[in-house]
């Protein structure tokens, strides 16, 4: 039988590490809900049947992306100190999601979490029992400190996704003629407004966040 011409000088297998490859193009260029097992196959030329070799399904592609991605990460050595030790695995945890803000869609949308990264989680809710939290209250540190985080990242990268395409923006318009009778602290600094709140101040927060949170337990 003649072969079927669509396949003629494609590979009939793939490796784990082209999945994986292929699969952050998708994710990066289309966005993570357009990543599916069967688009995933077309971009690598293969038949879906292939990819069930290496991945159950989409969520196992997932965390397996997941899994590579913070495996590939600088795991540094974190502080004895525990408020200290909050403090740098959120930095850390921040700046690993910053380096690929797509990366936070999948994992604010989805409860898909790897295991390669859970000592990021150990570091916050570790630092925080060593506090005097409660494992309770620990847990809480840390959820504030993710929606703080992830929050961030989400609304800096969309920023700039926007400012690359040059689409003017609407809070321009609207800071550009402030009535400074009904919104006098706005009007005073409205035409530095853009370069106020794009300005990198992560850390100062984090360190203030932290620090309220934890002050908590010593009242």
């Amino acid at each position: 039988m003649p072969r079927t011409a669509g396949r003629i000088g494609r590979p009939p297998t793939t490796s784990r590490p082209q999945i994986l490859e292929a699969a952050r193009v998708i994710l990066d260029r289309d966005g993570w809900e357009k990543l599916t097992i069967r688009r995933l196959a077309t971009e690598l030329g293969v038949g879906a049947t292939t990819l069930y070799h290496h991945v159950r399904d989409k969520d196992d592609l997932l965390i397996q992306l997941l899994e590579h991605y913070a495996g590939q990460l600088p795991r540094p050595e974190l502080p004895d100190d525990p408020r200290e030790r909050v403090v740098a695995a959120a930095t850390v945890m921040h700046d690993s999601l910053a380096a690929w803000p797509e990366i936070v869609e999948v994992l604010t949308a989805d409860d898909v979490l790897g295991e390669s990264a859970l000592w990021m989680v150990e570091g916050i809710v570790g630092g925080a029992l060593g506090c005097g939290c409660t494992p309770e209250r620990a847990v809480a540190v840390y959820r504030d400190i993710w929606y703080y985080t992830v929050g961030e990242i989400l609304v800096r990268a969309r920023a700039g996704r926007r400012a690359a395409q040059d689409r003017p923006r609407y809070r321009d318009s609207v800071f550009g003629s402030l009535d400074s009778a009904r919104f006098p602290s706005l009007a005073a600094v409205g035409d530095r407004w853009p370069e106020l709140t794009a300005r990198d101040t992560y850390r100062q927060g984090l360190r203030a966040l932290v620090d309220g949170l934890l002050a908590q337990e010593s009242r």
